[in-house]
């Protein structure tokens, strides 16, 4: 870490409260929209998609708009403020509406934007001083390590103010209460479950004592759930503001390619010289950007089906403790954060050896890392009942599911498959990019990862109209096949990036 350019580390803790902001809001994004409008997880899954892939598509904006100003900067102060503005109106309890939702998600995926993408593209130009060029994909997981520090924090900061504002209310936290409120308030709820299980659960979560009216309790659990969430919004506002005092303190040490640009002279031959290997670079980006559409499809079910699974199939409790479904989130940042430094441990001595895979072939194994994990999930989910069944049930008893490590040991395999693909990903971008593009393809690796994301939405479908198991095998096989992909092409990509 010492041996890093000095803008490294004041990058990567902007990064980090960033990041801290919108995974507080992620964490509970799924399981909100589903409290708050009364919708399936099939309905939520679309927004979530939407939401996700409009994320990353606005990083192309954010990329041409400052590679057109060449002020990196302050489109990032800018998309600082802009994603402020939006959690604000999350924040807001008085909100009923669902588009006006979606419009705040709107403005944080276009704040986004301005912010991520060009983030990393100064990161790589850190690196485009021959003094640091060595140390370019070892920068880039210190840099992704700093961001999941946040990430990792963020689920239990959300959490923990949703279930703060559920005791003053009067109640307790329960994963299945929330649709059964919806389900008695719509009259669609069976006599069964009525005076069986969602009787019962009213009583568990009142801290006062069973309710005498059900009707009541659930228009006040509802409203005191909503509003908890709403509040654990406001979180995500403190981070941001956290992330634009260190970008503002620290940003002098960050290359500014304005002036670079001024500076620097480029020959005739040098500039026909970029002409001619422009387009093998594109090509070679392109091809790379393709085969990570479906790992971001894969690896983001963590806060979609996953996090459904967590609520439907998974005992949730670790040692004893109970735990809520969006907590199983904080597996992955905290995997990052614990493995990053073995794997860069691992990497520097490959190099020493002369042994250190590429990073086309790096980001292969990775893929085949990732189809290990849902092969876990498919072996582990065998023989539980459809999802339509657990709905009729009104839920599966602590003694019907499965048990959490399941979850914990999956996020921990799909871990060590994003450490070889995402940092490496940003690095080779960064690498093989044409100097004046850098913020636009940077935009375009996060474009890739929109696709992924605008896929996201298949991962519920499956979960609602197939078996589990089956739904998992889906996954393994679209990464199975990616890493075959990117197999064939290692020897090309490693020829365009020497």
């Amino acid at each position: 870490m010492f041996k890093q350019p000095k803008g490294l580390i004041a990058a990567a803790l902007a990064n980090t409260g960033e990041r801290f902001g919108f995974y507080t809001m992620m964490a509970i994004l799924t399981l909100f929209l589903m409290s708050k409008f009364g919708i399936d997880g099939e309905q939520a899954g679309k927004i979530y998609s939407f939401f996700y892939t409009s994320i990353y598509i606005l990083a192309l904006v954010g990329g041409l708009i400052a590679d057109r100003l060449r002020n990196y900067k302050g489109t990032i102060i800018a998309g600082i403020l802009v994603m402020t503005a939006g959690y604000v109106v999350l924040m807001m309890p008085g909100i009923g509406s669902k588009y006006l939702i979606i419009g705040a998600l709107m403005v944080i995926a276009f704040g986004n934007g301005l912010f991520k993408g060009n983030l990393q593209a100064l990161v790589g130009q850190l690196y485009d001083n021959e003094q640091y060029a060595k140390l370019r994909d070892t920068g880039f997981q210190i840099f992704y390590m700093f961001i999941n520090i946040g990430a990792m924090v963020a689920p239990f900061a959300a959490v923990g103010v949703r279930n703060w504002w559920l005791r003053t209310q009067g109640f307790l936290y329960n994963s299945d209460l929330s649709a059964l409120c919806h389900s008695f308030n719509n009259g669609t709820m069976s006599d069964e479950v009525l005076n069986g299980r969602f009787a019962e659960l009213a009583a568990q979560v009142s801290i006062g004592g069973a309710p005498a009216d059900l009707a009541l309790f659930a228009r006040d659990y509802l409203t005191a759930f909503n509003t908890g969430f709403h509040y654990a919004f406001g979180v995500a506002i403190v981070a941001m503001l956290f992330s634009l005092v260190i970008f503002v303190v620290s940003k002098k040490n960050l290359p500014d390619p304005k002036d670079s640009a001024a500076e620097k002279t480029v020959s005739k031959a040098e500039i026909q010289q970029d002409a001619r290997e422009i387009k093998q670079r594109l090509y070679a980006l392109f091809a790379v950007f393709a085969v990570v559409i479906f790992f971001w499809f894969s690896f983001h079910q963590n806060g979609l089906t996953l996090t459904l699974f967590a609520q439907d199939y998974t005992r949730l409790e670790i040692f004893g403790m109970p735990i809520s479904a969006e907590i199983f989130q904080s597996a992955n940042p905290i995997c990052v954060v614990a493995l990053t430094p073995i794997v860069i441990a691992l990497f520097a001595w490959l190099r020493s050896r002369g042994k250190e895979p590429s990073t086309p072939m790096k980001i292969a194994i990775g893929m085949g890392i990732a189809a290990a994990a849902y092969v876990l999930m498919v072996f582990g989910s065998l023989g539980l009942p459809a999802r339509a069944e657990v709905e009729a049930m009104g839920g599966l008893s602590v003694a019907d599911r499965v048990t959490p490590w399941l979850l914990v040991a999956t996020y921990l395999i799909l871990t060590v498959a994003e450490l070889f693909i995402s940092p490496l990903g940003l690095s080779f971008v960064s690498k093989v990019a044409p100097q004046k593009l850098q913020g636009l393809m940077q935009g375009c690796w996060l474009g890739a990862t929109a696709l992924g994301n605008g896929l996201l939405f298949l991962g519920p479908i499956l979960y609602n109209h197939i078996s589990i198991s089956a739904t998992w095998g889906v996954f393994v096989a679209v990464c199975g096949l990616s890493m075959l992909v990117m197999l064939a092409m290692v020897r090309w990509l490693e020829r365009v990036t020497r």
